[in-house]
């Protein structure tokens, strides 16, 4: 590892970074006139606290903004040193992480600390807090596994779809397309239907579950980028990822 790698990594450093980050996006929500779709969304979905809160891969550094001050939370954050510079920043925003990754395409949450997080997740579930967690399959994007279904099914709680987005942003030219606020515009905040999944799933069942989170997610993120006059940027990558993907295939038959 270079020095400046080395730098980058040491706690002083992700401290300071983290923190910056925080007071960043603070910045961000207090100088946006935010629009919450629907106008009741909080009163139909209270009832049904604590939910999972999903969200698109990219679509991180916002979505905290929709939390209300009153909802303990807790995200899944992976365990790389990208993750700890935001585990440090979600901390300053009064959000706690939970350190591990996602699904890997099975459902399992067994990778890199997947399980260990799996029941950190389930725990704080049944203490009150709410869990957001990204949808998607890592390095898949706008593709949703079924690791997020399988939380659901074993903590009884829903999944509620996500998006929070703001007129005046940086995109980034990432696998995800990243994209964070920048301060002074117009912002948007949509939340879905809260998606109920039973403990007792065959694959057909869970499959169909997968598939209803993923077009919840797509619906939330199409509506918010359309109240701030935009076009969401990742809207064409699970499609390009499937191309992709059937060329692969094709190639190696």
């Amino acid at each position: 590892m270079s020095l400046l790698k080395r730098i980058g990594r040491s706690r002083p450093v992700q401290e300071a970074a983290g923190f910056l980050l925080a007071a960043y996006l603070g910045l961000v929500r207090r100088t946006n006139r935010f629009v919450v779709e629907p106008a009741d969304a909080y009163d139909r979905i209270g009832p049904h606290m604590p939910v999972i809160a999903a969200m698109w891969h990219g679509q991180h550094f916002m979505i905290h903004f929709a939390k209300r001050r009153q909802d303990p939370a807790a995200s899944l954050v992976s365990r790389s040193g990208d993750g700890e510079f935001n585990a440090i920043a979600l901390r300053h925003l009064g959000v706690r992480a939970i350190r591990g990754s996602g699904d890997r395409g099975r459902g399992r949450l067994r990778e890199k600390g997947g399980a260990q997080a799996l029941r950190a997740m389930l725990k704080a579930l049944e203490a009150g807090e709410m869990v957001v967690m990204t949808a998607d399959v890592p390095k898949v994007a706008r593709r949703a596994g079924e690791g997020i279904v399988t939380l659901a099914r074993l903590s009884g709680r829903p999944i509620v779809p996500v998006a929070v987005v703001t007129s005046r942003r940086h995109d980034f030219d990432s696998w995800d397309k990243a994209s964070i606020g920048l301060p002074f515009g117009r912002g948007a905040m949509v939340l879905g239907d809260p998606i109920m999944v039973p403990r007792d799933l065959d694959a057909e069942a869970v499959e169909a579950l997968r598939s209803q989170v993923e077009t919840g997610l797509d619906a939330v993120h199409e509506r918010a980028y359309a109240l701030v006059g935009a076009r969401d940027p990742g809207a064409g990558l699970r499609a390009a990822g499937d191309a992709a993907a059937s060329r692969r295939a094709t190639g190696a038959s």
